[in-house]
């Protein structure tokens, strides 16, 4: 694999998470060739040294590597494997990266398609939220043959910390674990925000203190401003939350596991979801406990906050 400006990168998912992760790759010195659809972001991406194309095939077309970041399974399949998608254009020695969030049997699917192409594929699922692909911080928990992952690492580096977790689909597991924790720790963040406003404390300084002690998490470090201002405009969505925790609870009816929290807090994301919360951020499971223990406060405050912004 090329190094530096001379690595082309096919860039497929310009959204809340994909616009900054790409202009990272920009910044790292390579060259981007991305497509999308949406004129504001085809706008703010030639703004941050992006080139747009006007297809996917234009974006993957003579690219070392080819990354997507889309919003589901299905839309994964239908990118990489339509007939106008990723495996109909790729170059045969390109890799392709897919750093969604989909379950692994939907990559099974996708991966056995590149490689019976003789195409590298590795899945490469991301965690740290909005702030954490602007940072260029985000955890990267990548699935597939080391070998690939090795010529795509520079490319990858310029996003976040590269993990090798194990072969193909790997990474969507270890995502899937990665998105129970965050929903029960933001859940029980919550939940420990109503005992401490019932109980008159300040909840600025009370989340400080819980942050410098054990109970101390990136949670609470990145969502602090968010939870106490009620500020809920999302840097990743209830509604994909919940069609995460639908992949953590297939793997659990699959493998005959156990795990009644996930069940729980499940149910609790698919409440805010059903709710009408679906497009707000994953700190509004905040806001259903609020409602749930009669603490909502003065409605006027949330009106802003609960509004949200479309990603």
């Amino acid at each position: 694999m090329k190094r530096g400006s001379d690595v082309k990168v096919g860039f497929i998912g310009l959204g809340v998470m994909g616009l900054p992760m790409a202009a990272n790759v920009v910044g790292a010195g390579h060259a981007v060739r991305a497509f999308a659809r949406r004129d504001d972001v085809r706008v703010a991406a030639r703004g941050r040294g992006i080139q747009i194309v006007d297809t996917v095939a234009d974006a993957v077309n003579g690219a070392d590597v080819v990354i997507t970041v889309l919003t589901d399974g299905p839309a994964v399949l239908e990118v990489a494997l339509g007939t106008d998608g990723v495996l109909a254009a790729i170059d045969s020695a390109a890799v392709y990266v897919d750093m969604s969030t989909i379950s692994p049997n939907e990559w099974a699917e996708v991966a056995a398609a590149f490689t019976d192409r003789g195409v590298d594929a590795i899945d490469a699922p991301v965690s740290g939220g909005e702030q954490g692909a602007i940072e260029g911080a985000l955890s990267i928990m990548a699935g597939g043959d080391a070998a690939a992952l090795e010529r795509v690492a520079s490319v990858l580096a310029s996003m976040g910390t590269v993990t090798h977790v194990g072969g193909a689909g790997a990474g969507q597991v270890v995502k899937a674990a990665n998105q129970l924790v965050v929903a029960g720790t933001i859940q029980l963040v919550a939940e420990a925000l109503v005992v401490l406003e019932r109980g008159g404390v300040d909840l600025g300084k009370a989340l400080d203190v819980l942050g410098r002690g054990l109970a101390g998490s990136t949670v609470i470090q990145r969502k602090r401003d968010a939870l106490l201002s009620r500020d809920y405009r999302p840097g990743f969505r209830l509604e994909l939350h919940a069609k995460d925790l639908g992949i953590v609870a297939d793997a659990a009816r699959s493998g005959k596991l156990s795990l009644p929290l996930t069940a729980a807090v499940t149910q609790l994301v698919n409440a805010s979801v059903a709710g009408g919360k679906g497009a707000l951020d994953h700190s509004a499971l905040y806001e259903l406990a609020l409602e749930a223990n009669g603490l909502v406060g003065d409605p006027a405050a949330g009106e802003v906050a609960m509004s949200g912004r479309r990603s």
